[in-house]
């Protein structure tokens, strides 16, 4: 078994909790995830099933795209709802204001990571420090908001639609927004929806997955790994070339330099490879071994 599995996270569940289910329901100790969420976040998780966990790092740079709901004037230690509360203020903000704001903040920004994470500082996740009480000073990170709009409010919160780039905490920047606006902010809900090309609307809940299983179905619910490099040049490769790269040598090719999708005649899935100086050279490869 091997593939990509589109999970809908529920809440309370921890990513690395996903990845323990699905090893008992699918049977395969080989599996992955990019892009973590935190537990109170829900939707889109991307995991790699079997031999399909060597593509994560092509994965992990994806932008994503989330609905975020920011709660002004409260701010936590975690900069969510879920966090011990700090400050309360009723914030007189009108959309108009909250609208200038949010697009200041497009484009590649620098942005200070929260404590409550699992970032490592001098060894020690962060997350580990603060729950400990303390505090210590963690580097700003340069992260790219590709868009940010404002959707409408629910229950009092304003609903934001965010695509960023990887590394972006959607929590620090609610903080951010709410500390430029004056008021002080926090995130109230998490939910994403779009990885790379990869979106909701074709996830699973663990439920549909243990369905699928018992039936003897679950491999049909995976996405072919190939998948995820479809936007590079397809290329099918002679069965001596198949052979060179099974072994691990570079066949010499007369194909324009650049990353290519490599098939055997038969259609399988070898490799991801690089055409350089006359040879194509594997960078990752995902026949089984």
């Amino acid at each position: 078994m091997k593939g990509i599995l589109l999970i809908d996270k529920q809440q309370d569940w921890t990513s690395s909790d996903v990845v323990a289910k699905l090893r008992g329901i699918l049977r395969e100790k080989r599996i992955g995830h990019s892009g973590t969420l935190d537990p109170m976040a829900t939707g889109l998780l991307c995991v790699f099933v079997g031999r399909a966990t060597r593509a994560v790092e092509f994965a992990e740079n994806h932008r994503k795209r989330y609905i975020a709901s920011i709660r002004l004037g409260t701010t936590t230690d975690t900069e969510d709802i879920w966090g011990k509360i700090l400050s309360q203020n009723k914030a007189e903000v009108s959309e108009n204001q909250l609208i200038d704001t949010l697009f200041s903040f497009k484009g590649e920004i620098s942005q200070v990571p929260p404590m409550y994470s699992a970032i490592k500082i001098k060894g020690q996740k962060l997350y580990k420090i603060a729950r400990a009480g303390g505090e210590v000073e963690r580097p700003a990170r340069r992260i790219t908001i590709h868009s940010i709009e404002l959707l409408g409010k629910e229950n009092g919160d304003f609903v934001l639609d965010i695509t960023c780039s990887k590394g972006t905490y959607i929590r620090s920047l609610c903080r951010d927004i709410g500390e430029k606006l004056g008021c002080g902010a926090c995130m109230s809900a998490l939910r994403r929806i779009e990885a790379g090309d990869f979106k909701i609307e074709n996830a699973y809940t663990l439920s549909e997955v243990q369905k699928a299983a018992d039936r003897g179905d679950a491999e049909k619910l995976l996405i072919p790994m190939d998948r995820l490099f479809s936007s590079y040049p397809a290329c099918t490769v002679s069965p001596q070339w198949e052979r060179l790269i099974r072994c691990g040598n570079a066949p010499c090719t007369n194909l324009c330099d650049g990353d290519y999708r490599v098939y055997s005649e038969s259609g399988e899935f070898l490799s991801v490879s690089r055409q350089n100086n006359g040879k194509l050279e594997t960078l990752k490869s995902f026949f089984e071994v």
